[in-house]
């Protein structure tokens, strides 16, 4: 599970397609009401098909709305190991993650909490509950799924302006300069968070930030997506909040060049380090390395 996830392999379209009907039955059974989301939204509404180049499945249930409740999750998860799936439950503040596999592909289903009025999507946009309140039936895969509604609006929160525009790389940027500043309605805010990295080691990530010569940036900014933005010192570490071990969103700008690593794991108390590839300035996945 952890190597698929690390390479990222574009999905089977017929494998897909057949995980997602077996997924739908599960669900169905269970009386379990569920949206597409991100990605698969997004080849749902604007295609009408999976993204040929999407490397996952994206669904996502919402704790209090449509009549889903947590206790929902384990008969769901139990129907989809029975029929052959590896499912795997992550308890988050802000979400449930399930984690589901099967055909050497992987279904993230998010079951959201809603805080302040938002639920929190990867890598921390802050969208309005209001878009799952009614959800749009779109017909996908010859049979009818629900997305957010308008479905328009929720993907122009969630790639930007130019979402319509098939992207294979470039979509990272989009995402994150469509997201607000800051931390997502839920996250300690800025002073909290001064004050763990300060005193709470065990919750801070640390990133060393080199350049192309392999030598230590200062003033290098590193933004963790929906958490929070910090600069490097003299020695070219970057300190900032992390709240559990999971996949981030990290956002490096240094020496005038900046580059979006869409997802990169890391673990609270952990130093990593950036390397600029000064042959791929996009698209890259999981270059983060332990110190």
């Amino acid at each position: 599970m952890n190597r698929l996830e690390r390479e990222i392999p574009p999905m089977n379209i017929a494998d897909a397609e057949q995980l997602m009907r077996e997924a739908k039955a599960a669900f169905d059974a269970h009386g379990v009401v569920f949206f597409l989301r991100q990605g698969t939204c997004l080849g749902a509404v604007r295609d009408g098909a999976l993204i040929a180049w999407d490397d996952d499945l994206d669904l996502g249930s919402i704790i209090g709305m449509h009549g889903f409740s947590e206790a929902l999750i384990a008969p769901v998860a139990e129907t989809l190991r029975a029929g052959g799936c590896y499912v795997e439950v992550v308890q988050e503040g802000l979400y449930t993650s399930v984690k589901i596999f099967k055909y050497r592909i992987r279904i993230d289903w998010q079951c959201y909490r809603v805080v302040q009025g938002t639920i929190a999507h990867y890598p921390g946009v802050p969208f309005p509950a209001s878009l799952f309140e009614e959800l749009t039936p779109v017909d996908f895969i010859a049979d009818q799924y629900l997305v957010p509604s308008p479905p328009d609006a929720y993907l122009t929160f969630k790639y930007g302006p130019d979402w319509r525009t098939p992207k294979q790389v470039g979509y990272e940027k989009d995402v994150l300069d469509a997201m607000p500043a800051g931390s997502v309605p839920g996250r300690p805010g800025r002073l909290k968070q001064w004050f763990l990295v300060r005193f709470r080691p065990a919750q801070t990530g640390r990133l060393l930030v080199l350049d192309r010569n392999g030598d230590p940036v200062a003033g290098a900014t590193v933004r963790i997506a929906g958490i929070s933005t910090s600069q490097t010192n003299p020695r070219g570490i970057a300190r900032f909040y992390l709240p559990v071990t999971e996949n981030y969103a990290v956002q490096v700008t240094a020496n005038g060049i900046e580059e979006v690593l869409y997802e990169e794991a890391l673990e609270p108390g952990k130093t990593y380090v950036y390397r600029p590839d000064p042959d791929q300035t996009a698209g890259r996945y999981f270059v983060l390395t332990e110190a």
